[in-house]
């Protein structure tokens, strides 16, 4: 005999965002953000603690052609829109007692102010996975913490950034 049991959420534990949220929220950054397209760079997982994105391999991002190694660039740019992902999501996290629409109004202002990233192994693979989250939301400036992997879940590159949100 199974016993089942039943947990509420606790108060540490962030609210998931609603389906509206997320639309808009990907909407944003896949279509609206043009340069992101032109990476390939699409949402796979949004939530308030964190955010998971993926890259395909495809010619136009090779950096080294002998090796077919993705652009260092693609790896720096990728990272930096992942973090002002996890920040825009932390920012919608903060605000979930408004509704999803004016939350999204709320990322004018973002920009990058510092950046930096770590180059560990080589880019090669078919697909990467990229992955942000918030150190910090403070009222004018947030710390992110990002890494890109390969399709064998190795980390290849490790970044951090900041933010400047109002």
């Amino acid at each position: 005999m199974s016993k089942t049991t039943h947990t509420t959420p606790s108060a540490s534990e962030p609210r998931a965002f609603e389906p509206e949220f997320i639309t808009g929220l990907k909407a944003i950054f896949e279509e609206k953000i043009v340069f992101n397209q032109v990476l390939g760079l699409k949402v796979t997982s949004l939530r308030p603690d964190g955010v998971t994105g993926r890259i395909d391999m495809k010619p136009e991002l090779v950096g080294h052609y002998a090796y077919n190694r993705i652009h260092g660039g693609v790896i720096s740019a990728g990272l930096d829109a992942m973090g002002g992902l996890a920040v825009m999501a932390a920012i919608g996290a903060k605000h979930m007692d408004e509704p999803p629409e004016q939350r999204l109004h709320r990322f004018g202002k973002l920009g990058t102010i510092d950046l930096r990233i770590d180059y560990l192994r080589p880019g090669i693979g078919s697909h990467f996975e990229l992955r942000a989250n918030v150190l910090r939301l403070g009222s004018r400036v947030a710390s992110t913490r990002m890494e890109f992997l390969g399709p064998d879940g190795e980390i290849m590159s490790a970044g951090a950034a900041a933010y400047i949100v109002s």
